[in-house]
């Protein structure tokens, strides 16, 4: 587990811990203060990465609007 702060990690270091705290949790003995710290890092890391994705999509949906608003033809991105 990192002890930088999860508002300073990237979306995939986000990921790539959320996945081994994910992991841990599973698959091994963990005492259950351990746990709980875990799980709660766990949480503020899922909403860290789902607000990432939901600035990414915004951004690809301005790209895909154009300068007058308009659709240029593909369709917003949906249910990332």
């Amino acid at each position: 587990m990192s002890d930088k702060p999860v508002s300073d990690l990237s979306f995939e270091e986000a990921m790539a811990e959320l996945e081994n705290l994910v992991s841990r949790l599973e698959g091994s003995q963990v005492a259950l203060e351990d746990s709980i710290r875990l799980y709660e890092r766990g949480e503020a890391l899922k909403k860290h990465c789902e607000a990432k994705l939901k600035a990414a999509e915004e951004k690809v949906e301005q790209i895909m609007l154009g300068e007058n608003q308009q659709p240029t033809g593909s369709k917003p991105v949906e249910g990332l």
